[in-house]
């Protein structure tokens, strides 16, 4: 069962921006945030992101949906973001 806002999203265009992605996600409800993942030292796009939902049902139908449809001529992967841990910067 799926219970979190959280939704991670790959195989993302480099082109692609956070408006794009909250005009995408919000078909499926509100959008809280959208996080495009860039490289620290280059600041490129690394081609994933992280979308937060305002509620765990529009979360739900939007990962159902969207999961290996094509966007921006890429096929994204859609699923819930699982939190790891991080190891410390030395």
């Amino acid at each position: 069962m799926f219970i979190g806002k959280n939704i991670y999203v790959g195989n993302l265009n480099y082109r692609s921006t956070v408006e794009g992605l909250k005009a995408l996600f919000a078909r499926y409800g509100e959008v809280a945030g959208v996080s495009l993942v860039t490289d620290r030292q280059t600041g490129q796009p690394r081609g994933f992101a992280f979308v937060e939902m305002a509620s765990a049902d529009a979360a739900h139908q939007a990962i159902t949906d969207l999961d290996g449809k094509e966007f921006e001529g890429r096929k994204l992967r859609v699923n819930e973001a699982v939190n790891k841990p991080r190891p410390p910067r030395e």
